[in-house]
């Protein structure tokens, strides 16, 4: 028992004059080390900061999507933007409209919560915004808590009662409030909208907001928006270009079970298709079903990094084996002299692994402080979200201290290969 305990005591205690000389080996060649390492510091380094930026990237989209609400269906017009394509579609479809709504709430089971809206831009606003123009949506009162997850920050949101008498008060996005009051709270205060004097009674926290289309949605800032009763939005404010309108541009549902989005965003697709006669002038949108394609594509974006990983660390690696098989070469009489004294094949290849391996850990290390750094630069000043995951860097390291390894072999192998009486009489 005792000598099995010492055994690899031993063993340890052997790797310690190598790992010594592996030291030595790379300071005498300190400017060819850094060379090499650098292969590995770029390879690690730009891995890690694409996966950060990546995974910043899918983690804003998918914090967006589950905004959206996993048991919301979204229905978005298409609505036309001249009188041609308008009249063009008005042969088939009467547009978006109240009487869909009816027509779903009427045909899908389970419905918690609905709500239409009514997006329109004012051509005429006061205050003078800071910036662009917010957008104004007419929602139901149901829209703040059940369907649209919105936190009020001060005031209140408006109240079923005010929806019904399309009482003038408006809610702002925090976007909003602060474009148009500044620092000063704009609760009790009137913002004018066209023509109309809303009356502002709350003001929405911050809400998550991306630039590009995701899943058939408008490109809008979630927070620059003015929110207000949908009959205050139909009947208080006029639209110039409001006969290129349908009567609403959106309709919200909430379902009760999260397990039946698929069949309903289906069901709902197939009445709004017979409805408007196959005249493509609305989207379905169920964040569901984007939240499980964006999982898959963050899943696939995490395998072609892996690959890149492994293609650019590559490089590394060949310029491992350039350096290694030169060290053979530089040091042949070293390895005859270790055979002649009584060192196996075994500690030739040992010995070349651990220089190989002392490169590729302290490029690994190197790469990985540059990367993070690299990611946190770019993320300051682009602009960008990104996130140094674990994971980002435990597979560049991996396939870093792998790669090097393997492109190690060789020259190791080549070195214990060597006829210890040539290696003797080597000039």
């Amino acid at each position: 028992m005792s000598v099995a305990v010492a055994q690899p005591a031993r063993r340890r205690l052997s790797l310690v004059p190598e790992l010594t000389q592996g030291f030595d080996n790379l300071r005498a060649h300190k400017l060819r080390s850094i060379l090499t390492m650098l292969g590995m510091i770029f390879g690690v380094a730009a891995v890690i900061a694409m996966l950060s930026i990546g995974a910043g990237a899918q983690q804003q989209v998918i914090a967006f999507i589950e905004q959206l609400g996993v048991r919301n269906i979204i229905v978005e017009a298409r609505e036309s933007t001249d009188y041609q394509a308008y009249q063009t579609v008005r042969k088939l479809s009467p547009g978006l409209s109240f009487r869909d709504a009816r027509a779903i709430e009427a045909s899908l089971p389970g419905i918690r919560a609905m709500s239409a809206r009514k997006r329109l831009v004012p051509s005429k606003i006061l205050p003078k915004p800071q910036g662009d123009v917010p957008a104004v949506f007419g929602v139901a009162a149901v829209f703040q808590s059940e369907i649209g997850g919105l936190h009020v920050s001060s005031g209140r949101f408006f109240t079923d009662a005010e929806d019904l008498a399309a009482t003038a008060v408006a809610v702002l996005g925090q976007s909003a409030a602060t474009g148009l009051f500044g620092a000063e709270s704009p609760v009790g205060r009137f913002v004018k909208l066209n023509d109309e004097w809303f009356r502002i009674v709350g003001v929405v926290a911050p809400r998550l907001a991306v630039q590009g289309d995701v899943g058939g949605l408008p490109v809008q800032d979630s927070n620059n928006v003015i929110y207000v009763p949908i009959r205050a939005a139909i009947l208080r404010m006029e639209d110039a270009r409001g006969y290129l309108r349908d009567e609403i541009d959106a309709i919200y549902l909430t379902l009760e079970a999260e397990d039946q989005m698929t069949t309903a965003g289906a069901l709902v697709r197939g009445l709004l298709n017979t409805a408007h006669r196959d005249a493509g002038d609305f989207s379905v949108i169920v964040p569901a079903e984007l939240l499980a394609q964006q999982q898959q594509t963050r899943r696939l974006f995490l395998y072609v990094m892996v690959a890149i990983a492994s293609i650019s660390l590559l490089v590394g690696g060949i310029g491992i084996m350039n350096i290694m098989l030169a060290s053979v070469m530089e040091r042949t009489r070293e390895i005859g002299v270790r055979r002649a004294v009584g060192a196996t094949r075994r500690d030739i290849i040992r010995q070349f692994l651990i220089e190989t391996t002392l490169i590729t850990v302290t490029g690994g290390i190197a790469g990985t402080v540059a990367g993070i750094l690299l990611s946190h630069l770019v993320a300051y000043l682009a602009g960008w979200s990104t996130v140094v995951t674990v994971t980002s860097v435990v597979v560049a390291c991996a396939v870093s201290v792998t790669v090097g390894i393997v492109f190690g072999l060789y020259p190791a192998a080549r070195a214990a290969r060597l006829d210890p009486v040539y290696a003797l009489h080597y000039e």
